[in-house]
């Protein structure tokens, strides 16, 4: 409300050309009205140029202190109301805070474990804008008013893209199942993926100081080898569980987090340091390799064997016994 009703009242009964009668005042005596036929200025000593200038300054003084006339908006102008504007702000600034988060958790991603306090802060807003709280007209107006009153909708699509940034992080396989802290084996593997990385950067300057070659990593790998094989063990063992307790959503991922810091690691190790992990089941593997590489050996001198007693076995015709006999008749007669 006006703070002084009587000048609010005043206002409206000025004419509509008394704030024009300075700015033509000041014009004329300027010269720039085409009054009278010299070219000169009229009523050069009238005014001097700073009162012209506080002319102008009060005429464009008074245009804009107009009471509401002709040009002035409609009284009905669809504005939102003042708790519906409160909750579009609470929903402004929780949506800048996650923005800025994710920006800044893109490299190395740190999404998930980072962000999920003000990802649930977004979602609760978004919350209080889209259900009628007691079903009142005010809160189902607020609603309307913010969630479908353009064709755009701006709030709806906004919360649509957090929503399928989180679930195509998978951050809830990082999380508890209320979602409010990140579970115990994230936090394990994150614990050991700091160590394994301090192991690096330990050994790396250590062996800077050194006379090996600088490309030479041989202490990086010899000394963080059990820092690296119990992260990628519980990597494993981590999307075992995974698999198992999802049986039903094929594809399924771990957190991107973990799945990042997973990929940092490997190529960290068998890239950047070229370091191999031994197998700790040798003799079986060479044992098998040995048993296939015979195996053709072993089938083709079973087969030689094989064919050499089927002749040795092999029966002569009965035809052929007769003849025989007959001949050994012959020979004894005579």
């Amino acid at each position: 409300m006006d703070p002084n009703p009587t000048e609010a009242r005043r206002r409206p009964s000025l004419p509509w050309w008394l704030p024009l009668v300075p700015l033509l005042w000041s014009r004329m005596a300027r010269g720039a009205l085409p009054f009278g036929s010299s070219p000169h200025r009229v009523f050069p000593d009238v005014l001097s140029e700073q009162q012209l200038l506080e002319a102008e300054d009060m005429t464009l003084s008074l245009l804009q202190d107009r009471g509401p006339g002709p040009l002035s908006l409609p009284p009905d102008l669809p504005d939102l109301r003042p708790e519906c504007r409160e909750l579009l702000l609470d929903f402004a600034h929780s949506s800048a805070e996650l923005t800025r988060c994710v920006v800044r958790s893109a490299r190395p991603v740190r999404l998930c474990q980072t962000c999920y306090p003000l990802f649930q802060q977004v979602a609760s807003k978004m919350d209080n804008i889209s259900r009628a709280v007691g079903n009142n007209s005010e809160s189902q107006s607020c609603a309307k008013s913010l969630l479908m009153a353009d064709r755009m909708q701006i709030v709806v699509i906004l919360s649509e893209f957090f929503n399928t940034t989180w679930q195509e992080a998978n951050c809830a396989n990082c999380l508890t199942n209320n979602s409010e802290n990140l579970s115990n084996s994230t936090e394990h593997f994150l614990t050991l993926f700091n160590q394994t990385l301090t192991c690096f950067e330990h050994n790396l300057q250590g062996s800077s100081h050194s006379l090996l070659p600088p490309k030479n990593y041989s202490e990086v790998c010899k000394n963080c080898h059990a820092a690296y094989k119990s992260l990628s063990s519980l990597y494993n063992e981590m999307q075992k569980m995974n698999d198992l307790e999802k049986k039903a959503e094929p594809g399924t991922h771990l957190c991107i987090d973990v799945e990042d810091a997973m990929n940092i690691t490997r190529k960290l190790w068998s890239r950047t340091f070229n370091c191999s992990v031994p197998c700790s089941d040798t003799v079986p593997v060479i044992a098998v390799s040995v048993f296939i590489l015979f195996l053709p050996v072993v089938f083709y001198l079973s087969s030689f064997l094989h064919s050499e007693q089927k002749k040795r076995k092999l029966i002569l015709p009965k035809r052929l016994k007769s003849s025989t006999s007959f001949a050994n008749i012959q020979e004894n007669s005579n």
